[in-house]
């Protein structure tokens, strides 16, 4: 769940499209990105899914999200150090909580937007 009171303190410096505009780019890159850490967690190509994760963990930190931000931190960690064990779980806990975050960030952009 975002914590509004940081996601607020985070972007009070820009103006409500450009909050909007970084929303959308997220929302046109996650699920291209999901994509390719399933294909590296699915082929265990840790070269690749430390670069993916990593990307994507800058993305899902920027929206202020503690749950799945601290998911996505493990989950690096958990590339970085090849950790197999528990690593499918991980993502599917991963995807679950980013479905949540873009639910929510479909609400902000749209009081935002109004």
């Amino acid at each position: 769940m975002i914590d509004r009171q940081m996601f607020n303190d985070m972007f009070n410096n820009l103006d409500k499209e450009n909050i909007v505009e970084l929303i959308d780019i997220f929302f046109s890159q996650y699920e291209e990105r999901f994509e390719a850490i399933r294909k590296n967690v699915t082929e265990r190509d840790f070269d690749h899914l430390k670069e993916t994760s990593h990307k994507l963990k800058g993305a899902l930190v920027l929206f202020m999200d503690p749950v799945t931000s601290q998911l996505s931190k493990r989950f690096v960690e958990m590339a970085r150090s090849n950790t197999e064990a528990g690593l499918d779980q991980m993502l599917a806990d991963l995807e679950k909580n980013t479905r949540i975050l873009v639910e929510e960030l479909k609400v902000i952009r749209k009081e935002l937007s109004s």
